[in-house]
């Protein structure tokens, strides 16, 4: 049996396998191209599902509530795509690497060869990259967004990239340019130097986008750690409306970037450009993430959502005629 860590997701693609099987009349060898699984263990998990009873007159789906998350987030957003994972009460840590091997499985059976995958730092990423599991390798080349951030190694965009490409057997790209630039001058010349240009060129070109959110209201924010600032500026950012962190861009609650000095300083795509892409996944988890969801959604930037259930509750709580859902 798989880690109780893994139960969920086990069970998740169990349920989904057996849906694709009995219920739409699939053969295993089609599920497991659709899935990019080995025959065998598409095989392996209808065999689980017959010894643990899923298979009665219907399928039954033991995480009904995440399910029913799932359909009020569409409902309720711009999402075509919700992941919604069980919360560990107490371990947020926990709970992330819970919404990281969600939002990894969800990426392998997403992808296919030829695929560019354009990604950003952060924990949620890492906790995505650590959790990728494959039975084949991908011809695929993953991008970085941004820029990179001298010592955060272990949730650096171009290490990320190089342990994603290595773990699905793509190739990946280093872009070689400091996240914050000294100057607008400075980020200017830099967006111009050719090396420069022809990564994040290519990662316009990408297929699917693999981002986190930030926050910026708690004091142990990502974002302090790439800029830290004194507290009365926080706080100023914060009153000025300022709600999330995307791309390392600060954004306003309605969606749109802030007008805020070093956001002009930044090495990246742009959150805009985002909407040209095919498939945008976010992922996220936490209750200081609750605002900056909105912020994201509200600007229209994902195709594709996966977050933990507490903070899918708390989301849909914000919305209005869904104060009842948490």
């Amino acid at each position: 049996m798989a880690d109780k860590k893994n139960d969920i997701e086990l069970m998740r693609q169990m349920h989904t396998v057996l849906v694709l099987h009995f219920l739409e009349g699939k053969k295993q060898s089609e599920i497991a191209e659709l899935l990019n699984l080995s025959t065998s263990k598409v095989n392996r998990l209808i065999t689980q599902g017959r010894k643990m009873g899923m298979i009665k007159i219907g399928i039954e789906n033991p995480f009904q509530r995440l399910t029913d998350l799932e359909h009020l987030l569409e409902q309720a957003t711009p999402l075509s795509k919700a992941l919604v994972t069980s919360s560990v009460e107490g371990s947020p840590n926990t709970t992330l690497k819970q919404v990281g091997l969600a939002a990894a499985n969800h990426l392998v059976e997403t992808i296919r060869d030829g695929d560019i995958i354009a990604i950003t730092g952060g924990k949620a990423v890492g906790a995505v990259v650590q959790n990728i599991e494959t039975d084949r390798k991908f011809d695929v080349t993953v991008v970085p967004l941004t820029g990179g951030v001298q010592g955060k190694y272990h949730t650096d965009v171009n290490h990320q990239a190089s342990l994603m490409a290595e773990k699905l057997g793509g190739t990946a790209l280093q872009l070689h340019a400091p996240l914050f630039a000294e100057s607008r001058e400075q980020r200017d010349m830099l967006m111009e130097v050719a090396s420069i240009r022809q990564v994040l060129d290519l990662a316009r070109q990408a297929t699917i986008a693999l981002v986190g959110i930030g926050s910026i209201a708690a004091p142990g924010s990502s974002y302090y750690d790439l800029h830290p600032m004194p507290e009365s500026d926080r706080k100023m950012l914060i009153g000025s409306g300022v709600s999330a962190e995307f791309l390392a861009y600060l954004m306003r609650q309605d969606g749109t970037v802030a007008d805020y000095a070093l956001n002009s300083r930044l090495v990246a795509l742009a959150p805009e450009e985002l909407r040209r892409f095919k498939r945008v996944i976010g992922v996220t988890s936490g209750d200081e993430k609750i605002w900056p969801i909105r912020a994201v959604l509200n600007g229209n930037y994902l195709n594709s959502l996966i977050l933990d259930e507490d903070t899918a509750g708390a989301v849909l709580a914000t919305m209005e005629g869904k104060q009842n859902v948490a």
